[in-house]
């Protein structure tokens, strides 16, 4: 008895150093990441995440049993979580002894790792939003790894319109605009207001999924990318609705995305063969003397003050009379003088996958959106590449994805790269694409990224 009673105490000894040494490594882990972010601030490199997605019923090979199949994905699982920052690749080949290759990101998710804990990771960018600091989060992968479900969450059946029932399923794009909607409800009313444009690239070309025709119906306008003279890239006549909370924003975005392109391949029965982007625009009145945040763009600047009359939208204008911005007074008329309007963007992409034509099966006008899709994500890899080796040219006009991103890209935005893999042993070549872009991605350094500081002088009199 006497014995056991030690050994009792001693292992409840060892249980008590254990627990203490998995908290402080904990708290050391969190410095490390902490101190690790600030670095990344610092030299304006690009964040990188990784998220591994779990084995689907679409990976099961045709003619096999359910328990076949169970056994065939577990020998052929090649792509691991080693732990939240490190990605594990079997990589083999016949003939040749296998090599196991190693990935570091910033952080990495399991295929058991939720939607919660994937937007646990973005939501502090969202206060850079607000901190007058503009964001752009990008999720790349090949078809079927992912992506659209990580940004958008579950979609409904025939279209691109993402369910809302179930918000643990969620993806970034509707908690992201929960979440801002949620930041900026904290701030004086009418101090702000905020308007969504919705885009696809698509072969090259540019639509605006908001536009409407003259009966009001929503249908996609071709439009174009330019450079203004201040050097930033903008789409003339681009949609900009103005919402009041969440609900509004997500409505829109669901009705853009009905009309985005997609076409079944073997590898994804609702593969979406464009590259969208949801921007949301918030627009902040500050005081003149106040040198805050802004993104300055000439031509959004020139719609703005077209519609405006005042300080407010006619939205905003009409539900809000009491505080209008038309001064009853001299002391008033020089108050509105000096506001002017603070602009930051957030960035929502979700870029069209690569794929390997012979996996993927496609022939015809599928085959010529492959050509377009991986071209341009080449031209993205062409301009990290020429970014990170600091070269005097920066090739963004080669594609309209590039030119379209130029401002997020090349240092205007804090940028996050959502990599989306396949653990399956038949998309390896796939993955292991995804996860160099990354790598690659992660050693570009664009200076430390700074709050705009150029506001846009109100026209209101």
């Amino acid at each position: 008895n006497s014995f056991l009673l030690v050994f009792q105490i001693k292992a409840f000894d060892l249980e008590q150093s254990l627990q203490e040494v998995t908290e402080r490594y904990e708290k050391e882990k969190q410095k490390r990441r902490a101190l690790h972010n600030s670095l990344v601030e610092l030299r304006g490199n690009i964040r990188v995440h990784c998220r591994i997605r779990p084995l689907l019923p679409f990976d099961t090979a045709a003619g096999h049993s359910v328990l076949q199949d169970r056994q065939r994905n577990f020998s052929e699982k090649v792509a691991y979580a080693v732990d939240d920052e490190t990605v594990l690749v079997k990589c083999s080949r016949p003939g040749h002894a296998p090599i196991n290759k190693t990935f570091q990101f910033e952080r990495v998710y399991s295929s058991l790792e939720s939607q919660d804990t994937v937007f646990a990771d973005v939501a502090p960018l969202l206060t850079s939003l607000l901190d007058g600091y503009n964001v752009c989060i990008m999720a790349y992968g090949q078809t079927g790894s992912g992506k659209t479900y990580t940004m958008l969450g579950p979609q409904l059946g025939e279209n691109f319109a993402f369910s809302m029932e179930d918000e643990s399923q969620l993806g970034i794009i509707p908690r992201a605009t929960q979440e801002v909607f949620r930041l900026l409800s904290e701030k004086p009313p009418g101090s702000y207001w905020v308007e969504v444009s919705v885009v696809e690239v698509y072969n090259n070309e540019i639509f605006d999924l908001l536009a409407k025709d003259g009966c009001g119906k929503v249908f996609g306008v071709k439009r174009d990318v330019v450079t203004t003279r201040g050097g930033k890239s903008d789409v003339p006549l681009l949609t900009h609705e103005t919402v009041e909370n969440a609900s509004e924003f997500l409505h829109l975005v669901n009705k853009g995305l009905q009309l985005r392109v997609r076409h079944p391949t073997l590898v994804h029965a609702h593969s979406s063969r464009s590259h969208l982007i949801v921007t949301l625009t918030i627009t902040t009145l500050v005081s003149g003397d106040n040198s805050g945040p802004a993104w300055e763009d000439e031509q959004a600047t020139q719609r703005l003050n077209k519609e405006v009359s005042c300080t407010y939208p006619q939205k905003m204008r009409d539900s809000k009379s009491t505080s209008s911005s038309r001064a009853s007074s001299p002391a008033q008329a020089e108050a509105t003088e000096k506001l002017k309007q603070a602009k930051t963007r957030l960035q929502l992409v979700d870029l069209a996958g690569s794929e390997c034509v012979g996996m993927s099966g496609v022939t015809g006008a599928a085959l010529r959106e492959t050509s377009f899709i991986n071209r341009s994500l080449s031209a993205l890899a062409d301009v990290l590449g020429a970014i990170a080796e600091q070269r005097s040219h920066v090739p963004y006009r080669n594609s309209k994805l590039t030119h379209l991103l130029q401002d997020s890209v090349g240092g205007d935005a804090k940028l996050l790269v959502m990599l989306c893999i396949s653990p399956d042993q038949k998309y390896l070549t796939e993955s292991m694409q995804s996860l160099g872009f990354g790598t690659r991605a992660r050693q570009v350094q664009r200076g430390q990224v700074k709050k705009r500081n150029f506001p846009v002088q109100s026209k209101a009199k």
